[in-house]
């Protein structure tokens, strides 16, 4: 008997991620019944579905009952599980801020404008979120080294990462340019690290890069400079 809901897990275990549109990430995040047995079946193993409302995509997480279990299971508690140093969860956080950030902010104004106009409509259809490529920004890696390289190990270290992070399917890397993977939105809950990076010390960080020059050189960039604990210490990973 053919089990859906396995194939689905399996699948995500296997990729890693599904677009949304995929037919069975579909019924996952539409079919009621279908959505509490992947959920009960994924609890039993310490595991759950990770999506949000706006991401293009959806993943398969360490569940908050086991956080504690997987990630404080040594002398330490560690910050992921794959294998990423100070340095690369860091540049992780940095470049979510980045894009995450405020393509959130500009989903939420485009689906305030569409609601806006179809009220003067009579037979209005709801719109879709939009999660199109074109609502998240691009960022140059010239400009992150420039606002973050010093702070994140050096021009060395964070070329390094960014292909580390490239690979893991965080970011799509092209042409000097840092893009937004499909699992970037999802790296962390939304709800509860957006504030945290906002009033933390990666927000000051954020406003001071904004207010930079941006012909700001590289090229004085120390690549022996240590990675900044405090943005280790605001992420939520």
């Amino acid at each position: 008997m053919h089990d859906e809901t396995a194939t689905l897990v399996t699948r995500l275990l296997a990729q890693r991620w599904l677009p949304r549109d995929d037919v069975q990430a579909r019924k996952a995040l539409l079919d009621e019944a279908f959505r509490e047995e992947l959920d009960r079946r994924l609890e039993s193993v310490g595991l759950e579905l990770r999506e949000h409302p706006y991401a293009a995509y959806i993943g398969l997480a360490v569940a908050r009952k086991s956080e504690r279990a997987v990630f404080g299971g040594s002398d330490s508690w560690i910050s992921n599980t794959l294998q990423l140093d100070r340095d690369g969860v860091a540049l992780l956080v940095v470049i979510w801020a980045l894009i995450v950030l405020p393509k959130r902010q500009r989903q939420v104004e485009r689906q305030d404008v569409e609601a806006a106009a179809s009220q003067s409509q009579m037979f209005a259809e709801q719109k879709p979120i939009p999660r199109d490529p074109a609502v998240s920004p691009v960022i140059a890696e010239r400009t992150l080294l420039a606002d973050f390289g010093e702070k994140l190990g050096g021009k060395t270290r964070v070329g390094f990462n960014l292909g580390t992070l490239n690979r893991l399917g965080f970011i799509i890397r092209r042409k000097g340019e840092v893009a937004e993977g499909p699992l970037l939105d999802l790296a962390f809950d939304y709800e509860r690290t957006a504030r945290r990076i906002l009033d933390g010390a990666l927000g000051d960080l954020l406003a001071e890069a904004a207010s930079r020059p941006p012909s700001a050189p590289v090229d004085d960039i120390d690549d022996d400079e240590e990675p900044m604990d405090e943005i280790e210490e605001n992420a939520d990973v």
